[in-house]
């Protein structure tokens, strides 16, 4: 098995196991709307759910169409993602690492969409000023760290491709070494 594969499948198997399993624990164990205070005033566990997609946006369109969108965007998504898994070097292992978070997140939650019509969102964040961030899921955790880390690989790339600071840049300006000191 290669580098990429030792990290890409089990980094999708976790987050598509724990989400699947918080999911059903927080329908067998919380009532629709219930809250529990994990850090009183700040952090909450929830049973909420979401039938549309991030901060509850295309909630008012149709149900069917609603869900066929989502789940052929997921697909869609599902099939880019083992597009550019393919793609990458075996050697590879941030990027098998971020590719195999973000398909277990999109396979968690699309097996919501498929069986149950929405999303089960459980996590609760209130911030400062009364503002409190939309409900989440692990699946949602696990996409945006993924995406997170393949951000900060292309920038440390780019940087390491220009010869920044990974690359070895001595500091000295190129400006300076053409035009020499007048």
């Amino acid at each position: 098995m290669s580098p990429k594969a030792k990290l890409f499948w089990p980094a999708c198997m976790l987050a598509f196991g724990s989400d699947m399993a918080t999911k059903l624990w927080v329908v067998a164990s919380l009532g629709f709307a219930d809250r529990i205070p994990v850090i009183d005033g700040f952090f909450y566990l929830t049973h909420v759910r979401n039938p549309g997609a991030a901060f509850g946006l295309f909630v008012t369109m149709p149900a069917t169409l609603r869900i066929t969108l989502f789940v052929g965007i997921t697909l869609v998504a599902i099939a880019m993602i083992f597009s550019f898994y393919r793609r990458l070097a075996p050697g590879d292992r941030l990027s098998a690492l971020s590719l195999g978070l973000i398909l277990g997140g999109a396979s968690g939650n699309l097996v919501d969409r498929i069986f149950r019509g929405e999303v089960v969102d459980f996590l609760h964040v209130r911030l400062w000023g009364g503002y409190q961030w939309p409900d989440f899921n692990l699946a949602d955790s696990f996409i945006v760290v993924g995406v997170a880390l393949l951000v900060i690989e292309l920038l440390a790339s780019e940087a390491e491709a220009r010869g920044g600071p990974a690359g070895g840049d001595d500091g000295v300006s190129d400006e300076i070494v053409r035009h020499g000191s007048d």
